[in-house]
């Protein structure tokens, strides 16, 4: 970015790239959900390893009014996350708004991460009925951020309704495929430049998180990828490493690719010449 300040080729501070997501101010650009780990004790070591501050659940499993005493809800509560409820299970606008307003009555918070599913084959976003249910949360104050396919075209069209996050697919939800389309997720990040843009989805081990980063996206929002790895805390922290350097590289601006090599020592003055 032409703004960013370096010392000695490496960006300050990192305070001063903090993620924003409407009066929501976080140092990780990381957000791991609660889903599938092998036990809560797992789950809990994994959150920690990735350093965090987010924490996604989906309502619709879990009781949000009166949570037992060590559900997965008291827990992250107790850790000092802060939770980011989302709209998981819905097929509908009127479903996704419905748990959305449940979810800020009992929790307390205007996030909302926004899935309309389509179809249980693909998992992929029902365009007609997200933009619906999008709309209708911006307008009633909600924090939103909208899970998108890789288009940039609807991407384009939640940035426009006032999301304040739009989060495209990097592969389908669980398949741990990585980034199947760097194409399209760049066309995306060319045309949406002042809404946070993060991936999720699809992010299967840490190359693919930096390969998301180095694109010039904000964060990443994953699950499967760390609590069905056969070793969950390990992956938990090379997806912490990954991301931060992801987002460095991208600051710290790649070499143009060439075909044909360019030599790094000057050719002037060479002994013998």
């Amino acid at each position: 970015m032409a703004n960013d300040v370096h010392t000695n080729g490496a960006v300050e501070d990192e305070a001063d790239d903090a993620l924003t997501i409407g009066d929501h101010t976080f140092s990780s650009r990381l957000i791991v959900g609660t889903s599938r780990y092998p036990n809560p004790q797992v789950m809990l070591d994994a959150l920690e390893a990735t350093g965090t501050e987010l924490v996604t659940v989906a309502i619709r499993r879990v009781n949000v009014e009166n949570p037992a005493p060590e559900s997965h809800l008291d827990l992250i509560r107790k850790g000092g996350y802060q939770v980011l409820p989302n709209t998981a299970g819905c097929y509908t606008a009127r479903e996704a708004v419905l748990v959305a307003q449940l979810a800020r009555e009992a929790l307390g918070t205007d996030l909302i991460k926004l899935e309309v599913i389509g179809d249980d084959e693909t998992l992929m976003p029902d365009v007609e009925q997200l933009l619906d249910a999008a709309k209708t949360l911006v307008d009633d104050g909600f924090t939103v951020l909208a899970y998108a396919n890789d288009d940039p075209i609807t991407c384009r069209k939640l940035a426009d309704l006032g999301c304040a996050a739009v989060m495209p697919l990097g592969s389908p939800i669980g398949s741990g495929m990585g980034i199947v389309n760097p194409y399209n997720l760049r066309i995306i990040r060319e045309t949406i430049e002042h809404t946070p843009l993060i991936v999720d989805a699809g992010i299967g081990t840490a190359s693919d998180a930096v390969t998301a980063m180095e694109l010039g996206y904000d964060g990443i929002l994953l699950n499967t990828a760390i609590a069905q790895a056969q070793h969950p805390v390990d992956m938990a922290h090379a997806m912490r490493h990954a991301v931060e350097a992801g987002r460095r590289a991208h600051r710290a601006g790649r070499i143009p690719r060439r075909l044909y090599a360019e030599a790094s020592s000057p050719m002037d003055g060479r002994v013998g010449t």
